[in-house]
């Protein structure tokens, strides 16, 4: 995603509300899976006890994912819809994560706060650069940020492709598909705010989703039900329905998707010795 893109995408996110997909977003959209935790607590050496922020939680994937080892969570949205998702989620999944509403550019919380800052399919939203040094006040000295994606991949003739195909037709206006799930752009958005030791890593995995799963997948994303009105998303669900049964039938549905993440210090010098 270049930087144009950045900014296209940023201004199409002014027309976005989540809180109006916050069903479906609970319901049908994967979060992160659990070999990234396990990857990622591995590579920052991450204890049970340790502060983390999940920031622009949504409906409180990561958040969960870090609760359920052990870390002690705060989840940070500008969506009450998606909040009180989330709330029910970890009800169901036996965690606790407390939640406030805000915004990744002023956040409401003390200097030195947290060790760990993770921002999981949501840094293309935010104001960057604010974003990132406010990621650095709170965190404290060591600590660590992750900025990490799980995208889906659009491969030619696959389901992802036509799927961003008809998004298009109902939001001419996004551009944020045909999308690599590598994002570079990122680590300057670090170093800029003073995070050294940056490192990357990603894996690809297949997930699956049902017929039903796929559709509010799709209802939840931002160029669907998060912005269209509701008789626009029912067309769009209709033709997608008819997408699934005519050119991919076969149920579940195996998804390519990537998981990438980006993580950098704070005080740490540029290179790892």
């Amino acid at each position: 995603m270049d930087e144009q893109l950045v900014e296209q995408a940023r201004a199409f996110g002014g027309k976005v509300d989540f809180g109006r997909a916050a069903a479906d977003y609970g319901t049908y959209r994967a979060g992160f899976p659990a070999h990234f935790f396990e990857r990622l607590s591995a590579q920052l050496g991450l204890t049970p006890g340790q502060r983390a922020l999940d920031l622009g939680s949504g409906t409180g994937t990561v958040a969960r994912g870090l609760a359920r080892r052990g870390l002690a969570v705060t989840g940070l949205d500008p969506s009450d819809a998606l909040i009180a998702e989330a709330r029910r989620l970890d009800a169901e999944a036996g965690v606790t994560v407390d939640y406030h509403i805000g915004m990744a550019e002023t956040l409401p919380f003390a200097d030195e706060a947290f060790d760990v800052v993770l921002p999981g399919q949501c840094w293309h939203w935010f104001d960057r650069p604010v974003a990132a040094r406010e990621a650095a006040r709170v965190l404290r000295p060591g600590g660590a940020l992750v900025i990490a994606h799980f995208d889906w991949l659009p491969l030619p003739g696959n389901l992802v492709e036509a799927s961003e195909d008809l998004i298009r037709v109902y939001s001419p206006d996004w551009v944020l598909g045909r999308g690599t799930g590598l994002y570079p752009q990122w680590l300057a958005d670090m170093s800029g705010a003073g995070f050294g030791a940056i490192e990357t890593a990603s894996f690809d995995v297949d997930q699956p989703y049902s017929h039903e799963g796929w559709r509010g997948r799709l209802r939840a994303s931002a160029p669907v039900k998060a912005s269209l009105d509701a008789a626009a998303v029912a067309r769009f669900d209709a033709d997608l329905a008819t997408l699934l049964a005519e050119r991919f039938p076969q149920d579940p549905l195996a998804v390519p998707h990537r998981v990438w993440w980006a993580t950098g210090r704070k005080g740490a010098p540029f290179a790892i010795p």
